[in-house]
This record gives C-alpha cells, sequence and structure tokens, in this order.
C-alpha cells in the first residue's frame, strides 16, 4: 500500500448525476463516490439570491437592478414546474402546458446541458420541447449528430433567467430559438416559474460508474502529489476529420450518453460498411495493407463485407473495443470519471486530427462532414470542446469549479486541482499542418515565416495550449514527418505532392522512432536533395477528387517494399529551429516523439544548449538523455505473465532504473493515446492471447491502490465487460489494468513510481518555465 496521507477537503458529489434526488433506489445504482453538497434545492424553501441590487414589492412591482438567481443547483433534481397556481403538465401524449394542479402535474428530472441550461425529462421519459413554437412532448430528440448538422440545437434546451415579471422566481429561455417559455407556446414575454421538488422522477439515461467511496488520498508523506499522468491523450477525436464520424463517439453530449454514444450507424453505415479507415487500420495497423483489393470497394463507397455491429447505447453490441475497434470512443466522460477514481490525476489531452483521411473520406462521398477538414479547423473546435466538457462536468456536479475535471495553465494550477482530489488537464496539439504551415501551401494559406509563428505560439498559448508536436506523421514547414511507411504514408504523399524522402543515410547510431526501418511503398521514395523544394506533382484536386487523383499513381504504389534501415532525409528547417526556441521561451511542453531521425537529434542538440527538458510521450528517451534534461517519457506493463512473479512490472521496473541512472525523478507514467488509432492493452486470458497458459484473473470487488475506492465489475448499457478476456475495453478500466499489474508486481513499491508520475511531470513543466525565465524572450 502506498504511503499517503488523507485528504482533508472532498471536492464534489456524483449523487444526483443519474437520478431525481428523490428516488434513493436510483441513487443506489448510480454508484454515489464521493459527498458534498450539490447545490440541488431538495427543501422547497426559495431560492438564494445574489446580493445585485434590485427588489420585489408586495405588490409585486421591481424596482432597480434584478438579482442573478441561482441557476445551477437544480442538476439532477426532481421538481414540478409552477407558475402561479397551474402546473406544466401533459395536455396529451404530444403537448405540454400550464393546465394541471399539483396532483396532475408532470414530474421532470432536470439534467444539466450546460452550467444553467436544463433538459427537461418527465416520470414517463419524454421531453419538454419547443422547436417552432408550441409546447412539444418528445420521446425522441434528434441532435447535431444524429443530422450530421453543426448548427443544429435542439429545442429540448432551456436556460434559467431571473424572471423579469417576479424578481423571486425564474424565467425558461429556449436555447434554440432565444424566446421564452410560455403558457402553451413560446413567447416574448416569459411565465413565472417556480420549481417545486417532487417525487417519481425517472432518472435520467445515463452509464453507471460501477465504482464506490471516496478520494481520500492525494499526497504522499514526503509532500509529492499521488497520482498517475497520461501523457498522451485524445479524448475529442470525434471533432477531428471533419467532426462527421469518421471516429465516432463523442466523450459528453449535451443531450446525454444516447447521443454521445449511439449507433454508429449514421456515419459507418450498415455493418460498418462505410468505415474504411477503421477497417484498414484494424486489420492492418502499421503493416502493409492491401489495398490493390478495396479499390472496387471505395468505388461502390462501402465495404463488400460486413466490418463491424454498430449498436452504441444501450446494447454496445461490439464497440467500445480499445484493442480491436480504433475509431469508436474510449474515453466517455464517465469512462474517465472511473479511471480518475483509480488514481489518474493528470492527461494531456492533445487535439488531433488528419485532413487527408478527412478530404479522402468526404471527397469520396462515404462520410459526411460538420466543418471542413483543415487540420486547425478541427484543433480550435477541439479546444473548445474540452473546456466545453469541463462546463458540462461542473453542471453536473451543481456549479462552476465543482466537477472533478479541471483544465489547467500553469504547474502551479495543476498543483493546486489534484492536491484538492481532481484531474488536472493540459491542452496540447498532436497535428500534421500545425499552423496551416504546409510543405507545399495551397491558395489562401498564410505565408509562414518567423512573425507569424510567433503570433500563432502567442495565440494559442492564450488559449490555454502548453503542449505541442512540431510534427505529426506527414511533412510539414518545420520538420519533415516521420510518417509510418503503412497506408498512412499514401497521405504524406497526397498532402504534400512530394515522393517519399526515404534514405540509408542515416544517424549512427539510429535513434528510433516511426521513420525507422522499411519502406512498403517503395515506388514513391525518391529522396530529393532539397527539403522543401517546389513539390514535382499536383495533388490539389486531391480533396474534391482524391481516389482518381491518387490512382494516377497507382503503378508507383503497388511497387514492393524498400527492405533495409531506412530514415528520412531531411532534419529540422530553420523556421522548425525558430518555433522550437520560441516554445522555449514560453516555458512551453515540447513534445520529441514525432519527430523524424535526423530532426530527433538536431531538437537534443537545441534542448542540451538551453538545458531544457521535453516530453517523450510515445515513450522515446534517446538512451537516457531525456531524463539527464529532466524530462519525462511513458510507458506501461507487460501483458502475458511469465514462470516468475513481476514479469509484466519488470520492464517498468527497468525504466525507473535508467531514470534514476540517469539523474530523473522516479517515476513514470502512461501515454495511453487512446482514440489515437493507437490500440490498448489486449487482454491476458482467451485463446492466442499469451503464449503460457495464464492464472489469477481479475475479481471482484477490488480496492484501488490507494484503498479509498471500491470496484465492481464494468458495465456499458446492457453489456458487461470483461478485462480478462477483452482487455482494456476503454479508459475506464484503467482500474483493473492497475489491479491486474498488482497481483503480480513482487512488492506493491513496485507500482509507487507509477503514483508519482503526475509529481513528476509537473515537475519537467516547472523546469521548463524556470528555463523560459531564465533565457528570457
Amino acid at each position: 500500500m502506498a504511503n499517503v496521507r488523507p485528504l482533508y477537503l472532498v471536492p464534489l458529489t456524483f449523487a444526483a448525476l443519474t437520478a431525481c434526488t428523490s428516488d434513493p433506489v436510483a441513487n443506489d445504482e448510480a454508484g454515489d463516490t464521493q459527498n458534498t453538497t450539490s447545490g440541488t434545492d431538495t427543501t422547497g424553501g426559495t431560492v438564494p439570491t445574489t446580493s445585485l441590487p434590485g427588489t420585489t414589492s408586495d405588490t409585486g412591482d421591481t424596482t432597480g437592478e434584478p438579482p442573478t438567481l441561482d441557476t445551477y443547483k437544480f442538476a439532477g433534481g426532481c421538481y414540478a414546474l409552477r407558475s402561479g397556481d397551474q402546473y406544466l403538465a401533459a395536455g396529451d401524449p404530444t403537448t405540454f402546458a400550464f393546465a394541471a394542479d399539483k396532483a396532475g402535474a408532470a414530474r421532470f428530472t432536470m439534467r444539466a446541458a450546460d452550467l444553467g441550461t436544463y433538459l427537461f425529462y418527465d416520470q414517463d421519459g419524454g421531453y419538454l420541447v419547443a422547436d417552432d413554437g408550441p409546447l412539444v412532448r418528445q420521446t425522441v430528440l434528434e441532435s447535431d449528430v444524429t443530422r450530421i448538422d453543426d448548427a443544429y440545437v435542439s429545442g429540448a434546451e432551456w436556460t434559467l433567467e431571473t424572471s423579469l415579471a417576479d424578481w423571486t422566481q425564474y424565467q425558461l429561455r429556449n436555447r434554440r430559438n432565444d424566446r421564452l417559455l410560455g403558457a402553451g407556446a413560446l413567447a416574448d414575454d416569459g411565465l413565472p416559474v417556480t420549481f417545486e421538488p417532487a417525487e417519481g422522477c425517472k432518472p435520467y439515461p445515463e452509464l453507471s460508474l460501477d465504482a464506490t467511496g471516496q478520494i481520500a488520498r492525494t499526497m504522499f508523506d514526503d509532500g509529492d502529489l499521488y497520482g498517475i499522468v497520461d501523457t498522451h491523450s485524445h479524448i475529442h477525436s470525434n471533432y477531428a476529420f471533419g467532426g462527421g464520424g469518421l471516429f465516432h463517439g463523442g466523450a459528453y453530449h449535451r443531450l446525454g450518453v444516447e447521443h454521445a454514444l449511439p449507433d454508429c450507424s449514421i456515419s459507418h453505415g450498415d455493418m460498418g460498411r462505410k468505415d474504411f479507415f477503421g477497417y484498414i487500420f484494424d486489420n492492418s495497423g502499421n503493416e502493409e495493407a492491401d489495398l490493390a483489393s478495396l479499390l472496387p470497394d471505395l468505388v461502390a463507397k462501402q465495404l463488400a463485407e460486413d466490418n463491424h455491429a454498430t449498436a452504441g447505447w444501450p446494447e454496445f453490441t461490439e464497440w467500445p473495443d480499445g484493442p480491436r475497434r480504433s475509431t469508436h470512443q474510449t474515453q466517455y466522460w464517465m469512462w474517465l470519471q472511473r479511471a480518475y477514481l483509480a488514481g489518474l490525476r493528470l492527461v494531456v489531452q492533445h487535439a488531433t486530427t488528419n485532413a487527408i483521411i478527412c478530404d479522402f473520406m468526404i471527397g469520396e462521398g462515404i462520410q459526411a462532414s460538420r466543418y471542413g477538414c483543415d487540420d486547425m479547423t478541427a484543433v480550435d473546435r477541439i479546444i473548445d470542446e474540452t473546456y466545453a466538457m469541463e462546463r458540462y462536468i461542473d453542471a453536473q456536479a451543481g456549479g462552476p469549479g465543482l466537477g472533478w475535471f479541471r483544465v489547467v495553465h500553469t504547474p502551479a494550477e495543476a498543483r493546486e486541482v489534484i492536491a484538492g482530489g481532481k484531474l488536472a488537464v493540459i491542452l496540447g496539439i498532436e497535428t500534421s499542418n500545425l499552423f496551416d504551415c504546409r510543405i507545399s501551401p495551397l491558395a489562401g494559406d498564410p505565408a509562414c515565416d518567423e512573425a507569424y509563428v510567433e503570433a500563432q505560439l502567442d495565440h494559442y498559448y492564450d488559449l490555454g495550449v502548453r503542449a505541442v508536436f512540431p510534427v505529426h506523421k506527414y511533412d510539414n514547414k518545420f520538420s519533415p514527418g516521420d510518417g509510418d511507411r503503412a497506408f498512412i504514408e499514401l497521405g504524406n504523399f497526397a498532402n504534400s505532392g512530394h515522393w517519399s524522402n526515404f534514405t540509408l543515410e542515416c544517424p549512427d547510431p539510429q535513434v528510433g522512432g516511426f521513420d525507422s526501418g522499411n519502406v512498403n511503398f517503395g515506388g514513391l521514395n525518391m529522396p530529393r536533395d532539397v527539403y522543401d523544394s517546389p513539390a514535382p506533382n499536383d495533388n490539389s484536386n486531391f480533396p474534391g477528387a482524391p481516389l482518381t487523383t491518387t490512382t494516377k499513381y497507382l503503378g508507383q504504389i503497388l511497387e514492393p517494399a524498400l527492405e533495409g534501415p531506412y530514415c528520412q532525409n531531411a532534419s529540422l528547417t530553420p523556421l522548425g529551429e525558430h518555433m522550437i526556441g520560441q516554445m522555449m521561451a514560453r516555458g512551453m511542453i515540447i513534445e520529441v516523439d514525432h519527430l523524424p531521425q535526423w530532426s530527433y537529434v538536431r531538437a537534443y542538440e537545441l534542448l542540451q544548449a538551453a538545458s531544457y527538458p521535453a516530453s517523450g510521450s510515445h515513450g522515446r528517451n534517446n538512451g537516457g538523455l531525456l531524463y539527464e534534461l529532466g524530462g519525462v517519457s511513458a510507458g506501461g506493463f507487460g501483458t502475458c505473465r511469465g514462470d516468475a512473479p513481476g514479469t509484466t512490472v519488470q520492464g517498468f521496473k527497468d525504466k525507473i532504473q535508467l531514470i534514476m541512472d540517469n539523474g530523473g525523478y522516479p517515476a513514470e507514467g502512461f501515454g495511453f493515446d487512446l482514440n489515437g488509432f493507437a490500440g490498448a492493452r489486449r487482454p491476458r486470458f482467451g485463446d492466442g492471447a499469451c503464449p503460457t497458459p495464464q492464472a489469477d484473473p481479475v475479481t471482484y470487488p477490488f480496492n484501488s491502490f490507494a484503498g479509498d475506492i471500491e470496484f465492481t465489475p464494468p458495465v456499458v448499457g446492457n453489456r458487461e465487460l470483461d478485462f480478462n478476456t477483452e482487455g482494456l475495453t476503454h479508459i475506464g478500466l484503467l482500474p483493473e489494468l492497475i489491479e491486474d499489474a498488482r497481483r503480480d508486481a513482487v512488492d506493491e513499491a513496485d507500482l509507487e513510481p507509477l503514483f508519482r508520475s503526475a509529481e513528476g511531470y509537473i515537475r519537467m513543466w516547472e523546469l521548463a518555465e524556470a528555463r523560459a525565465a531564465a533565457l528570457g524572450r
């Protein structure tokens, strides 16, 4: 057991997340995990107001400015809506009106869609909706997801305001049309409404947490933070690739789980036959794919055979499945919450996308988009959605700052959040055409000079971004891409118009990375002497005619692979070196693991000259030099157990020793890369899972490493999950991953460096800021 001290403050409740406060059975099913006041009014008393000026006379007249009423405290509560002596009720199965007495009132679960904005879900599963004026009752809602329409706003969302007619009551503004709730329809002047506590509400549809207890430990006795870091995460990949569903499923949705995790046939087609990218990646991964055999399917715009079952909420027949299904959500907010309860305390949330993958699917008419395919369009949206998710979780908890998910901008903020028992989230960017700085500019692209790059760094720093990859997969103005030489490498050719640029003239010794090894598309490889010379091929028509553009080069694509220790034939550009220097000047976290070999070598020369740390969130450490500089890497545990105890954690222990041998802080966290087309931990049990028979499966219940949370078998809707035979299906099975390793560890102390990894990451960040101050700007 880790030696830690108890937390003196428990910050929030989860009691009202999935049920009415008046329904104790529903509360038990939800799985309370922490106990404080959520702000939900269950007393029937007057809703408190702020001290803003304004009074209401005995006759109802108002003077001065209206007070601001508490609009947050109703989250998850069970209420009837009264205006005067009339209550809102269903007049028939399809309408609502204020026309009932108390006995006939509809009883609503008030489910927060955002801070101060609610869905009203009645006792029979109907929603209060106003699209065109009348108050209607709907049992099924449409959304931006079901319509694949980014501009769509549901008429089921209502924002609470102080009533202008009676300052002690509320008025409800419909978010879709910006009009107010009237007696039986929308109106310019809203009815004053009181929310009266009720009983017998229907629990709002939601997944279960499958965990109970209170977070009680946040520090070690020596004062270091207690908690795990995930150095590489992609929570909102559903907003990548044009946002149309190439990657399916959201980490949250304003309308709830039914719209966050619906049936994926919306975009993947019947039995997943339009999920080409998932089909190729799940079957070949980073290996060579038989692309020629797919040409007839691409022309037909769907696969000739079934790919996967599509059912989402509540059946989840075949997904989530982190090890096997790359294009489906694995970080829904309640799954992330379960991981947080197991000790996850710091997440680096990278906005990622790929314009070429998006252009191919959209340009061929296989899938739809909600907005443009440009990389930075998706990056901006993902940053916005991360803050929106923070608000959403706050809203469920009862108000601003009460949620467990906190975006942080400084190491000091991260320390405060983690010490307070919450999850700190750092914003990052991992994309190919960073800042729209393509190696082969398109019409309308910016002039990517030093001044522009500095302005972009300032802009994204102001948005809260702290971690940045200078390059990802494809060539850009800063560096050659590291590629992967499998089918994704075709995208680099489409993106740049340049032939592949691999060579056998590599660093000696080689320093690893994704540009190391065979070149699968040998016919495309024609190394060039000048990295940023004009492109010999014009692929500018690719977005509108991707297949036609690509098949012009089918002969070269189908040529055999080149075998040997190849690497990229170029290094960081002067502009790339300038950007790294400017990131140092701002104390930003430099992500080095997608730099190809020559760029990687040059980047370390710059880091050493400045005594500046870096993040190796894909696991590279440059022979320990990363740790000498104060940087951090990411690792994990082995899957299969051997004859001797501790085999699954031996590699982790060896890495900790390497860190200490190079003067680093003895800790390392994960770099799961979930939702990032990287796979997930596979199971130990099952046919062919491991080369030797496995024993000691995870059983329930079990306690967290800190001993403060009890975990029960994980469930997604109507599907029970089995970590032993399915592996890490989603981030919420982190408790099982730790428990599995814990049972194999020789000593509990073997795992303690994992729970010091948030401390280690923040120390790296603090060093970066200290070096920035010393270097000056």
